[in-house]
């Protein structure tokens, strides 16, 4: 046969070489091929969903669209890791090929363990046939829609192969693609592979097959190999088959080869580390010879199988030694295994594992030394190596069935592994407390051994016996440092993260409780338990003594905490590998079930491996032993059950249709008629699932208490923490407990509950929270009979939150509602509707105690003593999360690397603000998504650190092109002078960082309870004092700045940017100003030059006034001013707005220390037991000024000056052309509310500005009101520059005054906080009140106007002359009469307030404002004066009416 394919000769180093040149250089642009025997594992597939790490090394950006194909060069000794991956393959039919270099019976055998996996499975003998093989599984691949395993001898040294051009343009490889199989449709999956690779072998010019036959014509003896060639002349008067593609196996091509005259097959097999007596080729010949095809050819004897295993291979036996291999099988006349090659005196390339042997007449010691050669017991063995720990070491006599010795009862082990488990975490705990108490001398490289061992103590690849061993060598260079340190020496045998297992057998299953079964479940600790099902099938109901077996497996699942797998070694060793790493790997209990077939109480070597094969069948074809996994911890629910097998037993089905996860099952369920709705569906399976309940109960035999179900909807975590109350004291009367938010819960299930208790809070205007509107729906429309039901609802609100009489409806209007509905249904209300409201003296807690009492007396349920009297959970502070962090730590790390999801957890969330960056989602699409299942949109928002707001253009450009790489296409200039971005998916976290960092700017002390941003006015009529502003801002935040090198360990990995590093990580992590817990909270600082207030300097925790000279040319000093803040709660009297109050004047060389001492006396004084009275302002009225003046002039050293006089005039920014200093030029451009985008509508304002910095010469100057300037532009680039800023529209400032001094925060749908609108609707309400304002004629006449979209003041509305702040969707309270010039807080005028009704209050206001105003008065002014709103005096007097 002759290729017409386009051939060349390589020269190639390896096999390997010659496999990765062919698949790349022939296929070219239609694959990606990967060499990853030179990565590490991580960069291959590591993370839950599998496909995104293969992704990244094919470097492919979705795989299996078109059978776009993948080729990675794999080792064999990754293939068991990558189990679940192959599967995934399989299951999604991606074109991807796995070539596999083949050095040694090892890797075969490697190779082999996933066999089930649902890849095909190709083998090549030669090089050349690697390269041709490679080829042609790729084209199948690709074809097919099916994942291959191409597994090829490899071998090195220099050596020439003919290897092939490009295929693109091949006539005969573009027929391949496009042809049609004769009859494909009616092909099965192994015959349509078998000829589609047959197929593809013929484009070369070798004859290949994918199954070959060798030797006599007339054989009476067979050896069938694994793609391993035998030469015929070794062969004589036997014959051989060599089977290349061993998967999907094609029985009729094997039959058809088998010579008519066979007696006898021998399974030639190179494998070692068998977990079974025999090899797996054996076991594919006897479904062969078990099969229709066999059994359609009646004329034919069925064969003897012989099993030949060795580590040798195939073609290394002599024409000499063969005879003597076939003379040995010539004279076995029943099923048998033998070795070869200890035989005939071949030399194996690796030792195989003793089969096992009869047990019966072995003491205890010998048995427990030969347990391991049991299948399962070798499995656990072969994984887990080291870290493998069988507490009941006498497993061998469990698996037998003699349970009643103390050594082998799971009690006892089970007392061994929960003393282990329970000083581990008494280990964790000392360790905790260790590192949390800085009195306790610790060196660095014991800190941060312990803090990596307690980040990742539940972590087999963390917490291993060799950094134990580290450990303990620290911890006794160490011995007597400190009495902390001791209980640790104590338990330093437990760093150590060991596998833990109880093997037994089916005895257990016949008395859950007193075997200690149930023990073990309920237990919740890190143990795993291996049963053995030694019964034959079919199964009896009753051993012989008449007790009936229970279903482990089916107890397991129902306690709905544990990992359960059922499995069989000898229908699926792929299968029992994949089983069993993810028990070793589940938090908490597993429970694996293990069929093992035996006759007679004894297995033995001798036991016919056809009749375990046709046993193991037979139990699994028939659904009698399904294969399953099922891991109750997986987000999708349609994922937690995963069904390896094509049957599975009605008990576990009913288990299912309860669980609502009958997706897992696919076709393995009946079809419904057409003509039954999705709801009687969902009725019919709750009717079933009540009945399947009553087999648990009956199964579980009365372990368990009463059933209560909690139900919870919360947008804050009060509603959630009452439910989880309720559930713990639920457990300590000993009930059968289960807590899940509203729309876990499948409302058509209601009718099966006794008892219900429902916590729900109220969110926006009496609406239910987003994590319980489905529910509500639901049940809004359900038909269900509730007669049978009880239940009890408490709910969350606020009685202030809605102050009109007509509004009262909508406080805790969820809970009435849901009260109201469940009894319309028939439930049964035991306790009267509880409600909890936050004026009360101690909130909703109040309420919640009252409801408490009148339920659990309405249940009667009493305290059980020793029933779930675990401790409740401690819920750590934010005090405890800093000082616990290492310096900003955390596991900050390892969640950002964590691809699996799009978030991290509650205190990496509060850590990552210190480094820059907020946790956030996109709230547009968070309920769509929550209703289809899914994660919440999540995103992080990050802000950079810019001290005085001065960024070059090149910095400008970065920022920009950031946006468009990682973020959501925008920018938003932020009210307190710097960069945000928002939209960075974690994933690109740590390159956006990076991209900062390498623009010369950081983000570190950006968010967090630390100094933040340092403000300074960017614009001052004094233009030649800008400079040194800016330089003071730059000075503090950088004295201020944290000392700890974890940013730069994280984001950076540690190698600086020359000139942008202002940090000092070669220093040891120490924080010498902030100490380890940093600031009780954030700390802000703003510098202003009078008369301009564009920084609103006194609504920050600390804020310098420049005092100048009588000339105004020099700064002599600061008028120092401390105490204000924003933030407040709604309804919330203890919490206020407050402007700084003046502590004295300092010359302007102690700037930078008075901005120390000021920070430090809020670090030692200020609150941190409450973080809603935690900040400066009230340390501040909490203690007095001179309380403060003192403790300030104590750490100075000397006495403060008597403040000096200054006077603003306003606090917006300057707009247009200004002169700056001689010879240079600032403009000053309106950013509505900060945000830079290209808006729809023809107003790219992002992209003119991207043009702007390409050609501007000077600076950007960002401003605290959202604008930016144009600095420094040089006299002579004033006409080019206005010719750019008029090209873009950005030099039209024909805005109404009001909008010009407009404001507003972020607010939806990015922020977490926000109750309504901010950015995207004042706009809006601008456009309508401007209209009043030119009917008014005061267009020209400038009104501070700001909005925010929760209390917390970003966009400082409390000083606004008219602010609108957020409470509920569409709904803002109304504040007036701050000062024009941000000196004077504003006041409540009216809560609560909507579109219409701000027009109808405002319209008549500013009308008489513009008729009866005095003289250059300004609007706040007016309002007080006239008596529309009372005066703020001082923040404490904010709330005062």
């Amino acid at each position: 046969m002759s290729s017409s394919l386009r051939k060349e000769k390589l020269s190639a180093p390896s096999t390997s070489a010659a496999v990765a040149y062919t698949t790349a250089a022939s296929l070219g642009a239609t694959t990606a091929t990967v060499d990853s025997t030179t990565a590490t594992t991580a960069d291959l597939i590591r993370d839950s969903t599998h496909l995104v790490k293969l992704q990244k090394a094919v470097g492919i950006a979705s795989l299996g669209s078109n059978h776009k194909l993948a080729n990675v060069i794999v080792p064999a000794s990754e293939l068991i890791k990558l189990i679940p991956t192959l599967r995934d393959l399989a299951q999604n039919k991606r074109a991807v090929v796995l070539h596999v270099p083949i050095s040694s019976a090892s890797d075969l055998s490697d190779v082999l363990s996933v066999r089930d996996s649902g890849c095909a499975l190709l083998r090549s003998s030669s090089a050349q046939q690697a390269v041709d093989f490679a080829l042609a599984a790729a084209l199948s691949a690709q074809r097919l829609g099916t994942p291959f395993i191409h597994c090829f001898p490899e071998s090195t040294g220099a050596q020439d192969i003919q290897v092939y051009g490009p295929l693109a343009d091949s006539v005969e490889i573009a027929s391949f693609m496009d042809s049609k199989q004769e009859s494909e449709g009616a092909l099965s999956p192994a015959e349509t592979a078998f000829a589609m690779v047959s197929q593809a072998l013929q484009l070369f010019d070798t004859e290949y097959s994918p199954i070959t036959y060798a030797g006599a014509a007339n054989a009476s003896l067979v050896y069938v190999t694994f793609g391993a060639e035998v030469a015929a002349e070794t062969l004589a008067e036997a014959g051989a088959v060599q089977i290349s593609l061993l998967r999907p196996l094609n029985v009729q091509a094997i039959v058809e080869k088998l010579p008519q005259s066979t007696l006898r097959l021998v399974a030639l097999e190179q494998v070692v580390q068998q977990p079974t007596p025999w090899g797996p080729m054996l076991f594919d010949l006897a479904a062969v010879l078990h099969s229709k095809e066999w059994d359609a050819q009646t004329e034919r004897k069925r064969p003897i199988i012989l099993d030949a295993v060795s580590a040798a291979s195939p073609a290394a036996f002599s024409t000499q030694q063969l005879a003597q291999v076939t003379k040995h099988a010539v004279g076995l006349d029943s099923p048998a295994h033998f070795n070869p090659a200890q035989l005939v005196g071949v030399v194996e390339d690796g030792a195989r594992a003793q089969s096992p042997a009869d047990l019966s007449g072995l003491s205890l010691e010998e048995k427990r030394q030969r347990v391991e050669s049991i299948p399962y017991g070798q499995l656990l063995r072969n994984m887990f190596k080291d870290r493998l720990n069988v507490a009941n070491a006498a497993e061998s006599q469990t698996i037998w069935g003699d349970a009643g010795r103390t050594e082998t009862n799971p009690e006892f082990g089970f007392g061994q592994l929960a003393t282990y488990e329970r000083e581990r975490a008494q280990l964790a705990q000392a360790v905790g407390e260790v590192l949390r108490d800085v009195n306790v001398p610790l060196s660095k490289a014991l800190h941060s051994a312990l803090s990596l061992w307690l980040g990742g103590r539940d972590n087999a690849a963390v917490a291993t016996a060799k950094q134990a061993s580290e450990i303990s060598t620290l911890l006794e260079a160490e011995a007597g440092a400190h009495p902390a340190l001791e209980t640790i020496r104590r338990l330093r045998g437990r760093f150590e993260q060991r596998s833990n297992w109880l093997v037994g057998a089916d005895e257990w299953a016949y008395d859950l409780g007193s075997s200690g079964v149930h023990h073990v479940i309920a237990s919740g600790l890190n143990i795993n338990m291996l049963v053995l099902d030694t019964a034959q099938y079919p199964f009896a109901a009753e051993n012989k003594h008449g007790a009936r077996k229970k279903d482990v497996g089916l107890y397991a699942m129902n306690y709905g905490t544990t990992y359960v797998a059922s499995v069989a070694v000898y229908a699926s060793y792929t299968q029992v590998l994949q089983a069993l790493a993810e028990a070793d790997a589940f938090p908490g209990p597993a429970v694996v079930v293990a069929y093992l077939p035996h006759s007679d109480g004894v297995f033995s070597s001798n036991y016919s491996p056809i009749d375990v094969l046709q046993q193991s069948k037979l139990a699994v074809d028939s659904g009698a032993w399904p294969l399953y996994r099922w891991d109750p911890l997986t987000r999708d629910s349609e994922k937690r059950f995963q069904l390896d097998s094509e049957k599975l037993r009605r008990s576990v089905q009913d288990f299912l249709k309860r669980e609502n996860v009958l997706a897992a099952v696919g076709a393995s369920e009946a079809q419904l008629s057409g003509g039954l709705s999705a709801s009687e569906e969902k009725r019919t399976g709750a009717r079933l699932a009540r009945k399947a309940r009553g087999d648990v109960d009956a199964l579980v035999g009365g372990l368990s208490g009463p059933p209560l179900l909690v139900l919870f909807a919360s947008d804050n975590g009060n509603a959630e923490e009452a439910a989880r109350r309720i559930a713990r004291q639920g457990r300590r009367r000993g009930m059968d407990v289960r807590c899940m938010g509203m729309d876990e819960f499948e409302v058509d299930e209601l009718p099966f509950e006794k008892t219900v208790v429902v916590s729900v809070s109220t969110a926006g205007q009496g609406e239910i929270p987003t994590n319980g509107r489905e529910f509500w729906k639901a049940l809004q429309a359900a038909s269900i009979n509730l007669n049978e039901t009880q239940f009890a609802v408490f709910g969350l609100g606020d009685s202030h939150y809605w102050p009109r009489e007509e509004d009262a409806i909508f406080y805790n209007k969820p809970a009435r509602d849901i009260d109201r509905k469940l009894a319309e249904l028939g439930a049964q209300r035991i306790a009267d509707l509880g409600l909890g409201d936050d004026q009360d003296a101690d909130g909703w807690e109040t309420g919640f105690g009252d409801f408490e009492q009148r339920l659990w007396s309405a249940l009667n349920m009493d305290v059980v003593a020793g029933a779930g009297n675990e401790e409740e959970e401690h819920k750590r502070t934010d005090e405890e999360n800093k000082v616990i962090s290492n310096y900003l730590r955390g596991t900050i790390a390892q969640s950002i690397a964590d691809t699996s999801c799009g978030y991290v957890d509650e205190w990496d969330g509060k850590l990552l603000k210190f480094h820059g960056t907020y946790m956030q989602d996109d709230r547009d699409l968070r309920a769509e998504r929550m209703a289809r299942g899914e994660e919440k949109a999540f995103s992080f928002m990050i802000r950079v650190r810019l001290p005085g707001g001065v960024a070059t253009p090149e910095q400008w450009l970065a920022m920009d092109r950031l946006a468009d790489e990682y973020g959501n296409q925008t920018m938003k200039i932020t009210t307190r002078q710097t960069f945000q971005l928002h939209g960075v998916l974690k994933r690109n976290l740590r390159e956006t960082m990076r991209g900062i960092n390498r623009a010369l700017m950081d983000t570190i002390a950006a968010c967090g309870d630390v100094n933040r941003n340092v403000v300074a006015s960017a614009n001052p009529l004094q233009a030649h004092l800008q400079p040194e502003v800016a330089r003071l801002a730059a000075d503090i935040s950088r004295h201020l700045l944290p000392s700890t090198s974890a940013y730069h360990e994280i984001w950076l990995d540690d190698k600086l940017v020359a000139g942008s590093a202002e940090q000092t990580s070669s220093v040891e992590d120490h924080e010498p100003l902030y100490g380890s817990a940093y600031l009780p909270r954030k700390f802000k600082i703003a510098i202003a030059i009078p008369p301009e207030n564009d920084v609103d300097v006194v609504a920050y925790d600390l804020g310098f006034i420049a005092i100048l000279d009588e000339s105004e040319k020099e700064i002599l000093g600061y008028n120092v001013m401390i105490g204000g803040g924003m933030g407040m709660t709604h309804n919330n009297r203890k919490t206020y707005p407050r402007l700084a109050s003046c502590l004295g004047y300092v010359p302007k060389h102690l700037a930078v220390e008075i901005a120390e001492k000021v920070m430090l006396v809020q670090r030692d004084h200020g609150d941190r037991t409450n973080r809603k009275h935690a900040r400066l302002k009230y340390t501040v009225d909490d203690h007095g000024m001179d309380w403060w003046r003192e403790q300030v002039e104590e750490r100075l050293g000397s006495k403060l000056e008597p403040a000096r006089p200054f006077k603003f005039l306003r606090n917006g920014d300057r707009y247009g052309w200004v002169k700056s200093t001689p010879g240079l030029n600032n403009f000053t451009m309106f950013i509505q509310n900060g945000r830079v985008a290209n808006f729809p509508g023809g107003k790219p304002l992002k992209s003119a500005l991207a043009e702007l910095a390409k050609a501007h010469q000077g600076n950007f100057r960002l401003t605290c009101n959202g604008h930016l300037i144009l600095a420094d532009v040089k006299d002579e680039d004033v006409p080019r520059m206005s010719e750019l800023l008029a090209k873009h529209g950005l030099d039209n400032l024909d805005y109404s005054a009001l909008r010009l001094h407009s404001m507003a925060c972020a607010a939806l749908p990015t922020c977490g906080l926000a109750m309504a609108e901010s950015e995207r609707y004042l706009p809006r309400l601008i456009d309508l009140l401007d209209k009043v304002i030119d009917e008014a004629g005061l267009r020209q006449d400038a009104i501070v106007i700001r909005m925010t979209g929760c209390p917390n003041g970003c966009a400082r509305p409390y000083n606004a002359e008219i602010a609108f702040v957020g409470k509920a969707p569409g709904a803002y309270n109304l504040y007036l009469g701050g000062s024009h010039t941000g000196e004077r807080l504003n006041k409540i005028y009216r809560e609560t307030v909507t579109e219409e009704q701000i027009l109808e209050l405002l319209t008549p206001i500013i009308k008489q404002y513009a008729l009866e105003r005095n003289q250059g008065e300004h609007f706040g002014d007016f309002v007080i004066r006239k008596g529309i709103i009372k005066e703020t005096r001082e923040g404490k007097d904010f709330h005062d009416l």
